[in-house]
């Protein structure tokens, strides 16, 4: 039998998540961006606090915290009070792929964090020169393995997302590709573009404009179905490699003990305002597609994203610079 003062203190407790709930948020909150200032992930949480702002009653606050591959403002969200008042914009980089990328981590993307919503998905396009004579990504891996070693691949780093979907091409066919890093996607798409570099796997956000210009040749994006913003670009799977699928992500957290009450106040609001018509046409003219989750569903999705790209990083002996 449960004592009674047990009991009163598991009651004070509910109510006193109930009131937190109704009152949240009471003061202005953080949303802490670990990357840059106008890139996508910026622009996602730029999308994501306008609206809370207009739904909630306070001001939501952009925070960009950038440094060691999301690392730094990933961690320090990990460590912030859970009372809903700072949150993240979670990316593929630091929450799924730096758990196998790294040997000790300075938080668990899984057991650290309490998801509110995924947010959107992106993905990357297999491009090449216009003159390298391949228009598939299947006459891409004949080419590559007629000339074992000599084709390279480019990304904006080690480790990245980018190197990675090379590093599972290379894994899924058996070709043999030399990987050029560089320290940012603009040099390293820039000598494609300059044919340099035999091909890349750059983010659609980045790729599409030069591929509609016809500086690059798309062979194929890295989704499991077309992206809307270069639709007649195929998948990798139907381009001749089947089981390919690379996507990046962008989602809302919490710090872990963080309330459910206030969880599920801003899981709701989230799911709201990704179904609102003028959101969905921000973030798609980002070359993303709008996902919304219940929290379960952001956590069984980052699970799965976890093992994956641990799978790439084992084959491939990759490691964080």
């Amino acid at each position: 039998m449960v004592a009674p003062r047990v009991l009163i203190a598991a009651m004070l407790c509910a109510s006193s998540n109930c009131a937190l709930a109704q009152n949240y948020p009471s003061r202005a909150v953080r949303m802490v961006v670990p990357w840059t200032a106008g890139g996508t992930a910026d622009l996602m949480a730029r999308i994501a606090s306008q609206k809370f702002s207009e739904s909630l009653g306070q001001q939501f606050v952009v925070d960009n915290r950038p440094g060691a591959g999301g690392l730094i403002g990933t961690e320090q969200v990990a460590k912030a009070a859970p009372d809903g008042l700072t949150l993240l914009l979670a990316t593929t980089a630091p929450n799924s792929v730096a758990p196998s990328l790294y040997a000790k981590l300075p938080f668990d993307p899984v057991r650290d964090f309490a998801s509110i919503s995924l947010m959107a998905t992106t993905c990357y396009v297999l491009s090449v020169h216009p003159s390298m004579p391949v228009a598939n990504a299947r006459q891409l891996v004949a080419l590559a393995k007629a000339r074992p070693g000599q084709l390279t691949f480019s990304s904006p780093g080690s480790g990245t997302p980018n190197h990675l979907s090379g590093e599972m091409l290379k894994m899924l066919t058996g070709i043999d590709m030399q990987h050029v890093p560089y320290k940012g996607s603009a040099q390293a798409i820039a000598d494609v573009i300059g044919g340099q570099i035999a091909l890349s796997f750059e983010n659609i956000v980045v790729a599409s404009p030069y591929v509609k210009a016809g500086r690059l040749k798309a062979l194929a994006v890295t989704s499991a179905k077309r992206a809307g913003a270069l639709p007649s670009v195929p998948t990798m799977a139907d381009s001749g490699v089947p089981g390919f699928e690379a996507i990046g992500w962008f989602g809302v957290v919490v710090p872990a003990a963080t309330p459910k009450d206030v969880v599920m106040k801003l899981n709701s609001e989230m799911v709201r305002m990704l179904a609102a018509p003028d959101v969905k046409e921000r973030i798609s003219s980002l070359g993303a597609e709008v996902v919304s989750t219940t929290p379960e569903g952001m956590d069984q999705f980052n699970r799965a994203q976890i093992a994956l790209w641990a799978k790439v990083v084992k084959a491939s002996g990759a490691r964080a610079e």
